[in-house]
């Protein structure tokens, strides 16, 4: 797990390498000090001059001028080495989930992907500036505060050697307690994320339902849950304080008892006021520094289970990658199902079984079926979505999976049931088709997919901004816009699953008619629920639990489907074929 997230380091190991060195001699001149003041104040204490007294003060100005340079050095190195850290984490998290399969992606959930990438990315920055920074300062300080200690005091130190194994061990009790409690934690913070995403997404069907109040209830369930856990932890740190105090004061109380026995024994030659003051001074710098480090461990405990869930995506490799010698080329767009069963990962039983089909190039086939028949899983074994479990879907007469990824994908042009447009103007949207596109280009297409009428009608045409999720146009608007963003690739396969049932059937007609005259090469896939989207189409498929009913042309299932036939009869009768 460390060794995958050093790799994230990379261009700031200067910076990394440079925040301890500092941070070293910042502490070195900060442990310096106290031995200067406890000898100016043993050389007042003598009756020495103004000129002894100039000279120590002159010295010790210096030191404290050196240390806040070095203070200073440290603190903007562990900065960039900090943030640069972290950069490089969402970069190599990002970037590894573009090439991650839906598979990959099922695995981990989006909630919790989101999780990995914000909360957790931000505790690992957090924790990896305490680690090159306190983590150095507080424990070197620790060790140099005592061995000035023991030079200063003597036999004064081992009050030290006596109470911070002590207080280390409360301090360690504490932690072990804490630590299973964050653990827990991050698994509700990606229900509370979960909860949040959801609603945002569906923020239309909360409305139209009036389900605000239990939405809010779901969330406040969700929220409390992390609020109790991190109320519990806290509670357990908060004993650090009370812990720190007492041994402070039980150490002043100790050297101020012995210190004085001593300075009155041997009346001040063994042991000076200024060196008890040092010596008070060694106690806070080394107590400070033990609860520093009681809060790194704080700290690095609750970001462990964060490095893990991190390393854990860095570490996933996508089940869906290149061959070793991939084609990088579609010759045309025949599309073969050789007798092909899926399964998801996490489901026991098949969502598809014995399919076999064979569309030959610009043919136009439709699917039909009901709900959870699997139509949508079929398509995406075509673009190398999921691989299949058994058999070979092919593509141009070649395996799927024998293909260049970015070949194939650019070849298959998927719209898919929910229709995504990203903020934007209408001309950045569809260039995500082909990024290379002409205007003339790009309104053919939209001419194509009849979306030119409505963008026409903005006032800044193909230049109207598209806010986020595409919330400023309507649904079939949105539609539109995707198949034209997907006719833009030039694909050999062209794929619409579900995607023009916002349209009404007028412009779904003309939709199939331009397809037919304009991209009559293209291999064409229909997915619909209603029967007049597919019964022009060459042959179409009746898909039932993951299997192939039956298929053939309009009038043929007619005659031999009963599910197609009973679609088709209550369509009619509710005029849905008429629109």
């Amino acid at each position: 797990m460390i060794k995958t997230l050093f790799r994230c380091v990379r261009e700031y190991k200067k910076a990394t390498l440079l925040t301890p060195f500092f941070v070293s001699l910042e502490v070195i001149v900060e442990c310096i000090l106290p031995l200067e003041i406890s000898q100016l104040i043993n050389r007042i204490q003598e009756g020495c001059g103004i000129g002894t007294i100039v000279k120590y003060g002159l010295v010790l100005v210096l030191l404290a001028f050196i240390s806040l340079a070095f203070g200073v050095l440290s603190g903007n190195y562990c900065a960039e080495a900090g943030c640069g850290f972290a950069k490089n984490l969402r970069h190599d998290l990002y970037y590894k989930i573009q090439d991650f399969s839906f598979n990959n992606i099922d695995r981990f959930s989006g909630s919790s992907l989101v999780t990995r990438m914000t909360t957790d990315v931000n505790n690992l920055q957090m924790a990896y500036m305490m680690i090159i920074r306190i983590a150095i300062r507080c424990p070197l300080m620790l060790i140099v505060a005592f061995v000035m200690s023991v030079k200063l005091g003597g036999k004064l130190a081992v009050i030290f050697a006596v109470v911070i194994p002590l207080l280390g061990f409360a301090l360690f009790k504490i932690i072990s307690v804490v630590r299973p409690i964050f653990v827990s934690v991050f698994k509700k913070y990606d229900k509370l994320n979960e909860s949040v995403q959801e609603n945002i997404k569906g923020m239309r069907v909360v409305k139209s339902f009036v389900r605000e109040e239990y939405e809010m209830k779901k969330f406040n369930t969700a929220a409390k849950e992390v609020c109790d856990d991190f109320t519990r932890a806290e509670k357990l740190i908060a004993l650090n304080t009370p812990f720190m105090q007492l041994s402070i004061y039980i150490i002043m109380l100790f050297i101020s008892f012995f210190s004085a026995k001593i300075i009155v024994s041997t009346n001040g030659t063994e042991l000076g006021v200024g060196d008890l003051g040092g010596m008070f001074t060694y106690s806070i710098q080394i107590l400070i520094s033990l609860m520093m480090v009681s809060m790194i461990f704080v700290m690095v405990t609750l970001s462990i289970e964060a490095a893990n869930r991190v390393a854990e995506v860095l570490n996933e490799e996508s089940d869906i990658t290149n061959p070793s010698s991939p084609l990088m080329n579609v010759p045309n767009g025949q599309v073969e199902f050789d007798n092909v069963s899926f399964r998801y990962e996490k489901s026991s039983g098949y969502a598809l079984e014995n399919i076999n089909i064979r569309i030959m190039t610009g043919q136009t086939v439709g699917i039909i079926g009901g709900t959870g028949s699997s139509k949508t899983t079929l398509v995406n074994l075509i673009s190398r979505l999921y691989d299949v479990t058994k058999g070979r879907v092919l593509v141009g007469g070649h395996d799927v999976r024998d293909y260049d990824l970015e070949t194939l994908r650019n070849a298959v042009s998927v719209v898919l049931q929910k229709n995504v447009l990203f903020s934007g103007t209408i001309r950045e949207n569809l260039r995500w088709g082909n990024p290379d596109a002409t205007d003339a280009e790009i309104i053919a297409a939209c001419q194509l997919a009849m979306a030119d009428e409505f963008i026409e009608k903005f006032p800044d045409r193909y230049d109207t901004y598209i806010e986020q999720g595409g919330t400023n146009v309507s649904g079939g608007q949105k539609q539109r816009l995707c198949i034209a963003r997907a006719i833009l690739k030039r694909p050999k396969v062209l794929i619409l699953d579900d995607s023009t049932s916002a349209v009404d059937t007028r412009t779904d007609a003309l939709l199939k008619r331009a397809f037919r005259t304009a991209i009559p090469n293209t291999t064409k896939i229909i997915i619909a629920q209603r029967i007049s989207s597919v019964q022009d189409c060459d042959f179409i498929i009746v898909m039932d639990n993951g299997r192939i009913e039956s298929f053939g042309n309009h009038e043929q299932l007619l005659e031999k489907s009963v599910i197609y036939r009973e679609v088709y009869e209550s369509q009619v009768k509710g005029g849905s074929l008429n629109g």
